[in-house]
């Protein structure tokens, strides 16, 4: 099917020679996000129990790790300059970008599919099994987005940067979808007791918000969700 949604031109976008130290520091929190959810048991402890001792050791691990990188230039967004300014140049995929994307795309993914399984089977029996499923099916779902990254077949995780101009709204379409289902799925987890019928509530607000946010998405409705034509120099965070 033909796209048809909103596009963006390549020569209309601003070109930066260098990232500022505001640009890059902004960046950081992102990448401490994505690590500290990498361990799925740990991080449903987080929203379930509150935050505990073992969530404080991983925190102060990942801040020392991507805070080392960042210093070294080696996260997305925290280069002193772009990395990608052409699109379409068929240019090697550095290791940090493709490890970063990768638990990213974990982060996205992986709990998306667990809450949204756990949901349905609460919908159907009215029992919940969250702690069970984070348990002992988020290491083979994320075992799984891991080997997908390292064999370079998920979006902007490949072995060449040739294909960001579309590569790229696949990932922040998603990351838009599944941040809007979370933030609304968590409040509703807090606030409502944990029934059959609030459990096929969620469940419908889940799934419906996936659809908005991933129709907008497909539309390039969002920021940073519409394919880049072909043109002069870009930049790409």
């Amino acid at each position: 099917m033909r796209y048809t949604g909103r596009v963006e031109y390549a020569e209309a976008r601003t070109i930066r020679a260098r990232n500022t130290r505001l640009y890059r520091l902004a960046h950081w929190p992102i990448w401490i996000g994505v690590f500290f959810l990498a361990p799925g048991p740990l991080t449903f402890t987080l929203f379930a129990d509150g935050f505990g001792p073992g969530n404080l050791l991983w925190l102060e691990a990942v801040l020392a790790a991507t805070g080392l990188a960042g210093l070294r230039g080696q996260l997305p967004g925290v280069e002193p300059r772009p990395y990608i300014l052409r699109f379409d140049e068929d240019k090697p995929n550095p290791l940090y970008r493709r490890v970063c994307y990768t638990f990213a795309w974990n982060a996205a993914a992986s709990f998306a599919l667990l809450n949204g399984t756990g949901l349905l089977i609460a919908a159907l029996t009215g029992r919940w099994y969250m702690k069970q499923i984070y348990r002992y099916a988020y290491l083979p779902v994320c075992g799984t987005v891991l080997l997908l990254g390292a064999a370079g077949k998920l979006p902007r995780v490949g072995l060449s940067t040739r294909g960001e101009g579309t590569e790229r709204r696949y990932f922040y379409g998603s990351v838009w979808a599944v941040t809007v289902a979370q933030t609304l799925l968590l409040a509703l987890w807090k606030t409502q007791k944990q029934t059959r019928a609030t459990g096929i509530g969620k469940l419908a607000i889940f799934l419906g918000s996936l659809s908005l946010m991933g129709l907008a998405a497909a539309r390039g409705a969002l920021p940073r969700t519409r394919p880049i034509l072909p043109g002069e120099e870009m930049v790409a965070d």
